[in-house]
């Protein structure tokens, strides 16, 4: 057995925690950031999904958008945002689509300051806005680390957004939020954070930062499936009109009558008709989140993820990832043939996943004893 670490979730909340998550007996899943383990919990409210389809009643939708609701002010607790600041929908890139038509790419103030560790969508999406003005500055060495420095260098009067994944998805190095919201509103620019990567094992306040946008999705440290969120400052939000819309994003949406003008808040980024069974779905596995607690949460990755430096380290395999607690949820590992190894462990039944590194993400849910099995396993292959 693996020492304990004082910094890990306590045996009895970890065993209670594991016990809700099925895939956890089929082997060491250590790919959450990646794809997250759903909770049984889900199974139920699949089933009560079923009983509404199977005997429809229109009425249902109040009901639904309850649940809608709850889930994003359940979010918003969670990033430190007031309630009524968040919103959910179907992924990532409709709402980034959406924020990107609030704004006029005409000169002088229009370039989006991007880095080159963005997942796709992001240069994908501001790309397609070029042809509407937008001037995209993509800022990076090419390598696996963000220079901030170099980043903040090219915020000027110029930029209108500037666009960072609060941890890279290839590599897990983190921004410094602080440093960057406080130098890009010198200059009048606004932060957009792509905290997929982070939110649900790393703490994010969203208010205290004064970040403008917050966007991020359930699928991965969430523990839920298939949708998104967005957080707008609440005092921004006025000020922001999004060409790409939807009927749900009027004043008089639910009346069903030709809206006037824009819903309060941030539903004004709203689309069209909600799929709500995905927030129902994900809701289960925020609020087991919830009840261990973020600070917890990040407390427990940190040891995991020191376990999987130190093991690395004495078996000389390269880190990628930073060796410091800058790091978000995940350590990516450079091993030759990486994604042929990837394979050949999970045929093991070990799980982590490839992006051109070897990525492993273990959560709350997870073990010192899975982190050193799965080291195991990967000196295995690496020396067969």
């Amino acid at each position: 057995m693996t020492p304990p670490d004082p910094r890990c979730l306590d045996t009895g909340t970890q065993a209670a925690l594991r016990a809700e998550f099925p895939l956890l007996r089929t082997g060491v899943y250590l790919s959450s950031n990646s794809t997250g383990a759903v909770p049984r919990g889900a199974e139920q409210v699949l089933r009560d999904y079923w009983e509404t389809l199977r005997s429809w009643r229109d009425d249902v939708w109040q009901d639904w958008h309850v649940g809608l609701d709850r889930y994003a002010d359940s979010l918003a607790a969670l990033i430190g945002a007031p309630r009524g600041s968040v919103l959910t929908d179907a992924n990532l890139s409709t709402f980034l689509a959406r924020l990107a038509s609030c704004f006029d790419y005409r000169p002088p103030r229009n370039r989006v300051l991007i880095t080159d560790l963005e997942y796709p969508t992001v240069p994908f999406i501001f790309r397609a806005y070029r042809r509407y003005g937008a001037a995209l500055d993509v800022v990076g060495t090419g390598g696996p680390r963000l220079d901030q420095d170099a980043l903040e260098a090219k915020l000027d009067e110029r930029t209108l957004l500037v666009c960072v994944p609060h941890a890279s998805f290839s590599s897990g190095a983190t921004v410094d939020l602080p440093r960057l919201v406080a130098r890009a509103h010198q200059v009048g620019a606004l932060v957009v954070v792509d905290a997929f990567q982070t939110v649900g094992v790393m703490p994010l306040d969203v208010t205290a930062l004064g970040v403008d946008v917050v966007l991020g999705g359930a699928h991965k440290w969430l523990c839920g499936v298939g949708t998104a969120f967005l957080y707008v400052r609440p005092d921004l939000v006025p000020q922001l009109a999004p060409a790409a819309t939807g009927w749900q994003a009027g004043d008089r949406a639910l009346t069903f009558r030709p809206s006037s003008g824009w819903a309060p808040g941030v539903r004004r980024f709203a689309g069209g008709t909600p799929y709500p069974l995905t927030s129902l779905l994900s809701q289960v596995g925020l609020d087991l989140l919830a009840g261990v607690g973020v600070d917890a949460i990040r407390r427990h990755s940190l040891a995991l993820t020191q376990r999987l430096l130190d093991r690395a380290e004495a078996a000389g395999i390269a880190v990628v990832s930073p060796a410091d607690e800058t790091r978000g949820g995940v350590v990516c590992l450079d091993v030759p043939d990486g994604e042929i190894v990837k394979q050949r462990l999970a045929a093991r039944g070990v799980i982590c996943s490839w992006r051109g590194y070897l990525r492993v993400g273990p959560h709350a849910y997870n073990t010192l004893d899975e982190v050193d099995t799965f080291m195991d396993a990967l000196h295995e292959e690496l020396h067969r």
